[in-house]
């Protein structure tokens, strides 16, 4: 994961993640943080000194999220 955030006043946010290659990651806690404090911080909200809350996903949220082979 990468940030920018130009210096220019009024510029905007951004950042690059490649972590999406496994829908398993998305059980990772840690991961799972990571890209919702990095959404807060694009958006300019406060970012919790714990982190974005979230709940783990269960199994079977998982195996919803999934296409059909």
């Amino acid at each position: 994961m990468w940030v920018m955030e130009p210096p220019k006043p009024g510029g905007g946010r951004g950042f690059g993640f490649t972590g999406g290659h496994f829908h398993k990651n998305w059980q990772n806690d840690d991961f799972r943080k990571v890209v919702l404090n990095a959404i807060a911080w694009i958006a300019k909200t406060d970012v919790p000194a714990e982190g974005v809350p979230t709940k783990t996903p269960t199994e079977d949220e998982m195996k919803a999220n999934l296409d059909k082979k």
